[in-house]
């Protein structure tokens, strides 16, 4: 079985990136053999083929459609500290050979950079594979529904929500889909194959009663197909996206204050996400530009906190079979009970680190570097009822979905805004309140964590994380938890 499905990403990547360019292994080598023509520690070579689709719809009309193709390559050289690196978006021998020799002249000089060539064609065939993971198919997500059925599926998607409730004004939808191969040729003769499906459902729906507008956001998807998303799955989106803006209607202006906050189980595990795994990240720490820097075997957290990065969750947005430097991606413990047990870390970081990689080196395309990414970061479920939590609030938020935020990595100082919030007194939801933002600094908060709820959930398959202007699919999630003093900004002070 997994011999068939080693083959099976290999003949799709292959027919798609190497045999119509009539590139084979020699002239791999042979590019490898210019770029160690300067005395390296690493290289490799990315090919990647990229698929893409998008569906939007609002007002009823489908008001934009796009499909795009995009091909190339990247040849990156590693000494010491410092990368060397060339793409293209044209796959031939020629681009091949002037990428392997821009890097080689980069590496030479003892720069960092990078350097884009451009085009022409090449030759022949056979290498040592790399083991990975197989964590979900390597069909076309895409192609499992017509271009109609899409349309249809954004229309039944409005029509649905409208008939939630009559103060339902407007609906938006969209659908996002990619299909991805990439091929990973190593300077020590490893070769790893990936095929990588992805898609997302995105709803908006908008409420009005009594001239106020209100909106709420809903979707999901993951690793898997189309057609995967049955109607069960909608449903659970529209009546999330349709809840949020008809609660929303309702809600008065969020106290502001120090004050105890419950959040609930699955997307707000974004805020762990932002303030607390970025600095968690194998580069940061190396350049001690992390509050975690140096502090391996310390108490982070209060007792019972875990925290984890897997990337070995089937189907799961975040996931990946191999990451970007071929390494199989794995489940690692970063924080156990508190304690700090270890960063992610891609290649580069890893060697100076003198750690090994944690299959977290990720790149957004061809055309970047890996770095240490996350994949799907969430903290293990404690044994606390959920609303046993809810109850031990005296007085104070409970945040039960989260909208963005910003985090400084120097210092973990987060700001998040909540979508969907209640004032609770004596333990009991009283309203649901709006403009409520969390502002607190992620290490502390971390400390402040008092209760662990056993309703660990995951996000539904929306999250996409930025970094140094690199943007990677990811998860999150998190059981419903009590932190003890949290600022809370509001309008009401």
């Amino acid at each position: 079985m997994l011999k068939n499905r080693t083959k099976e990403s290999k003949e799709i990547a292959t027919s798609l990136l190497l045999t119509p360019h009539d590139i084979g292994y020699n002239l791999l080598e042979e590019v490898h053999g210019i770029v160690k023509r300067h005395k390296i520690d690493y290289s490799d070579i990315y090919f990647q083929y990229l698929h893409s689709e998008s569906w939007s719809l609002d007002e009823g009309i489908v008001k934009s459609g796009s499909f795009s193709i995009d091909q190339g390559f990247g040849v990156r050289a590693v000494s010491g500290e410092k990368s060397a690196f060339s793409y293209s978006d044209s796959i031939s021998r020629r681009s091949l050979i002037e990428a392997a020799t821009a890097t080689q002249n980069i590496s030479a000089s003892g720069q960092q950079g990078k350097n884009k060539v451009e085009n022409e064609k090449s030759h022949s065939y056979g290498k040592k594979e790399s083991k990975t993971n197989f964590l979900y198919s390597s069909e076309d997500p895409l192609a499992a529904l017509r271009s109609e059925e899409k349309v249809e599926m954004l229309h039944s998607i409005e029509a649905r929500a409208r008939r939630k409730d009559p103060r339902i004004c407007q609906v938006m939808g969209s659908i996002v889909g990619s299909y991805s191969a990439i091929i990973i040729m190593r300077g020590d003769g490893e070769l790893v194959f990936d095929v990588r499906p992805l898609i997302r459902v995105s709803i908006t729906a908008v409420a009005e009663s009594k001239g106020r507008r209100e909106f709420g956001v809903s979707g999901g998807g993951g690793r898997f197909s189309l057609s995967d998303l049955g109607s069960q799955s909608l449903d659970n989106y529209i009546e999330q996206a349709t809840r949020q803006a008809l609660v929303n209607l309702e809600s008065k202006p969020a106290p502001a204050g120090i004050m105890s906050v419950v959040l609930g189980p699955g997307w707000p595990g974004i805020l762990l996400h932002e303030a607390v795994g970025h600095g968690l990240e194998g580069d940061f720490n190396r350049k001690g530009s992390s509050v975690f820097a140096g502090r391996i075997g310390e108490r982070v957290a209060a007792k019972g906190v875990t925290v984890v990065d897997d990337g070995t969750l089937e189907n799961r947005r975040g996931s990946l079979n191999v990451d970007d430097e071929g390494n199989p991606s794995s489940s690692n413990v970063l924080i156990e009970d508190g304690i700090l047990k270890c960063y992610m870390q891609d290649i580069l970081n890893s060697r100076l680190m003198n750690v090994s990689p944690t299959g977290n080196g990720r790149r957004e395309s061809f055309a970047h570097l890996p770095m240490p990414r996350m994949t799907n970061t969430f903290m293990r479920a404690g044994d606390c009822e959920p609303e046993e939590i809810v109850a031990n609030l005296k007085e104070g938020l409970y945040a039960a979905n989260f909208g963005g935020g910003q985090v400084d990595i120097t210092n973990g100082k987060f700001v998040f805004s909540a979508s969907e919030a209640y004032w609770v007194e004596k333990g009991k939801i009283k309203y649901p309140v709006k403009g409520a933002t969390l502002i607190g600094n992620g290490p502390d908060s971390l400390t402040k964590i008092k209760m662990i709820g056993n309703d660990l959930k995951f996000d539904t398959g929306v999250g996409t994380c930025g970094k140094e202007g690199q943007r990677v699919p990811v998860g999150v999630g998190q059981p419903t938890i009590f932190i003890d003093g949290l600022t809370v900004g509001g309008t009401v002070g």
